[in-house]
């Protein structure tokens, strides 16, 4: 564990320290977000901080080669093949960032780059589906490859996509990774795998590169981490949860009776990656179904939702955090302490308290509104009740004339 905050700590020193000089390349090199309708920043702010974060990981790989209980996880090729990878397409992302390549260039990219990772070593060996009695499915070559690349360039686009809001992108990702690495180290701990796992490795230095990037992040952001710092979590992200889901077999479970434990491998990295995953979906429909393309940008992502519902920019960043790490941590808690009834009453009160935070603001204008009504009908009643309003009523609708009898003897008279 010593070793691992070793290598965080470097990757976030490492990045932070970068970072401002990285933005000041960025603004001579003009690779500027200029604000546009969808977007909240309303100056011009340098983008291109996914660089940094790249010489974070590169530099805490480096010392990871260097420890000695570290220096296990480079046996195999899967960390190589994610700093690799990793370095195609943040470069990718970079050219994204200064001249702003069309969509089916970065695709083309992104799988290029995904590509390159399963052949050095990252690839999707088998999946455990617990239903039907299914159990573990190994998946050769034809299947594991495009698998592999289509959850990559899938992850990729979906932490993309949630990068609409200063720090709102790094921090779910660092609490993704911190989850990640939380399972996979509890899996070396308890005997199912090796504690110098790549998974853990891989999440470790991904949480202090976003760690460390984070304060020049946050609202107000002095810098974007761009397409260049996107895609490289997502690739890093799609890399830990292929090697955790395929790190172990489900089936080595001392408590194989349960339907919980023999899922978890599966369920994991759902649970982990499941608001930037439900934000691409809804993304991908909404547009789809207005005939447009799934890339094409608007102004209808989650952040977006919560914005409108009235949660100011910050509020609405920790909002996204607190979710995050609800289903992240929640999920990774009930595969170490199994499903206990405390455990299950902690979470179940934890999404109460989250669905009453998310609709707070709406329930509070709507308090307002209603204050404001009940305000206003009182004045009106008021008004109306007022000695003056009485008398300017009467003078207004003044009652008819009472008729005399000669008036009456003069009207004509109805036949009965």
């Amino acid at each position: 564990m010593r070793e691992y905050a070793v290598v965080l700590l470097t990757a976030a020193l490492v990045t932070f320290l970068t970072t401002p000089v990285v933005r000041m390349l960025a603004v001579r090199a003009r690779m500027m977000a200029a604000p546009r309708e969808r977007d909240v920043h309303v100056i011009p702010t340098p983008r291109g901080g996914g660089v940094a974060m790249y010489l974070g990981v590169a530099a805490a790989i480096l010392v990871a080669t260097r420890l000695p209980a570290l220096q296990r996880t480079f046996d195999d090729s899967q960390t190589i093949a994610v700093l690799v990878a990793g370095g195609l397409i943040c470069l990718l992302g970079v050219l994204d960032d200064r001249w702003g390549l069309d969509a089916l260039t970065k695709l083309t990219g992104q799988i290029a780059a995904a590509g390159v990772m399963v052949l050095l070593g990252v690839q999707l060996a088998f999946l455990f589906l617990p239903v039907a009695d299914i159990g573990t499915i190994s998946l050769g070559p034809d299947i594991g490859v495009p698998l592999t690349i289509l959850l990559t360039v899938a992850t990729v686009n979906a932490i993309n996509f949630i990068d609409g809001l200063d720090g709102l992108a790094a921090g779910v990702s660092a609490i993704a990774a911190l989850a990640f690495f939380a399972y996979s180290y509890h899996l070396g701990a308890v005997g199912y795998d090796d504690v110098t796992s790549a998974p853990a490795l891989i999440t470790a230095v991904l949480a202090g590169a976003c760690l460390g990037f984070l304060p020049h992040n946050f609202s107000p952001a002095r810098i974007f981490m761009g397409d260049s710092g996107s895609m490289l979590v997502g690739l890093m992200l799609s890399a830990a949860a292929v090697t955790a889901t395929g790190g172990v077999d489900p089936q080595s479970f001392g408590t194989a009776a349960s339907l919980l434990p023999l899922a978890l491998p599966l369920l994991i990295p759902i649970a982990i990656l499941f608001i930037p995953f439900v934000d691409l979906l809804m993304a991908v429909v909404r547009r789809t179904r207005k005939g447009r393309s799934p890339f094409s940008p608007d102004k209808m992502h989650l952040h977006h939702r919560l914005l409108s519902i009235g949660h100011s920019h910050r509020r609405a960043v920790l909002v996204m955090y607190f979710w995050s790490a609800l289903l992240s941590f929640g999920a990774v808690a009930l595969s170490i302490a199994g499903g206990r009834a405390e455990l299950l009453i902690v979470i179940a009160v934890l999404l109460v308290i989250g669905v009453v935070v998310v609709l707070s603001p709406r329930a509070r204008r709507a308090a307002r509104e209603a204050r404001a009504a009940e305000l206003a009908a009182q004045r009106e009643r008021s008004r109306a009740e007022h000695p003056t309003a009485r008398a300017l009523r009467a003078q207004a609708d003044p009652q008819p004339p009472r008729q005399g009898p000669e008036q009456r003897a003069a009207a004509p008279q109805v036949l009965q």
